[in-house]
């Protein structure tokens, strides 16, 4: 045998081992998603003998008791508004602020940016009692209004590392045109560098929005009722005397997590895209 043909064939072996480390990553992402929403069509006796069989009849029956168990449509709606807003405002902030620290040079710009992003090392347990403090100082303790806040705070570092990053990787050319042609800053920034940036912009929008829509603990300790509540704590309704009612809470479970798929699979090559933007330099 040749030289030639063994590393062909070394070659076609190496690819074979790829392509099946691929394959089981791909087993190991979405096992679990597909069997929680097959799950949530069976009934409790099919999910307690054969949990990884397929459902024999495709019923809504868990759907109807999920609903019926928990306030799902109101806690919905909640995650909605919340995750809507907060993302919306935490993304046209952060573009403003990002394209400060991209583009513009004043004291302490190294320092201030350092200090910001420094909190993305920061455990979340470790800002739970500062924050609840001054949620309630400011009388916001059970309202949408203090859960935004939270949450535009809490995805401030992520979304200015990936804004600034990518204003940055903006040609500066752009912009000495448009102030050439006679445009000031704030037409240059709303005409010009947003709509150019929009990859960045999206990409900081989906990861906040994924972000808001999964949050749990602090929505646990700044809501106290139904009426602001959103839907990651309906999960509490199961695990009380519901929680031998598999199917229900399948279903819940599914209605949770679906949006968030399908945002990120509608953006995720935005959010590829602009996590390396400014990466490599010419």
């Amino acid at each position: 045998m040749t030289t030639r043909k063994k590393l062909s064939y070394i070659n076609i072996f190496f690819v074979f081992i790829k392509y099946v480390f691929f394959l089981l990553c791909i087993i190991v992402a979405l096992f679990p998603i597909i069997w929680v929403i097959m799950s949530s069509f069976k009934t409790n006796a099919e999910i307690l003998t054969n949990g990884i069989a397929p459902p024999s009849s495709f019923n809504f029956n868990g759907y109807v008791q999920a609903l019926r168990i928990s306030p799902i449509p109101t806690f919905f709606l909640n995650s909605i508004i919340i995750s809507s807003t907060a993302t919306v405002l935490n993304v046209l902030f952060l573009a403003m602020a990002a394209y400060v620290f991209a583009r513009f040079t004043f004291p302490c710009k190294n320092l201030l940016y350092f200090i910001l992003s420094l909190s993305l090392v920061l455990p979340m347990t470790a800002l739970l009692h500062p924050v609840y403090l001054t949620v309630h100082t400011l009388g916001l303790a059970n309202t949408r209004s203090g859960l935004i806040l939270v949450y535009m705070a809490l995805n401030l570092p992520m979304s200015l590392l990936i804004l600034r990053s990518t204003f940055q990787a903006i040609p500066l050319g752009l912009e000495e045109a448009a102030y050439m042609d006679g445009a000031g800053f704030i037409r240059i920034f709303f005409q010009v560098m947003m709509p150019v940036a929009k990859g960045g912009l999206t990409s900081a929008g989906v990861l906040s929005f994924l972000f808001c829509w999964n949050e749990f603990i602090f929505a646990l300790i700044l809501t106290s009722s139904q009426r602001v509540r959103t839907l990651p704590l309906s999960f509490s309704y199961f695990v009380s005397q519901f929680s031998k009612n598999y199917t229900a809470m399948f279903a819940a479970i599914t209605i949770a997590v679906l949006p968030s798929i399908i945002v990120f699979a509608v953006f995720q090559e935005q959010v590829i895209n602009s996590l390396v933007a400014g990466s490599i330099k010419e």
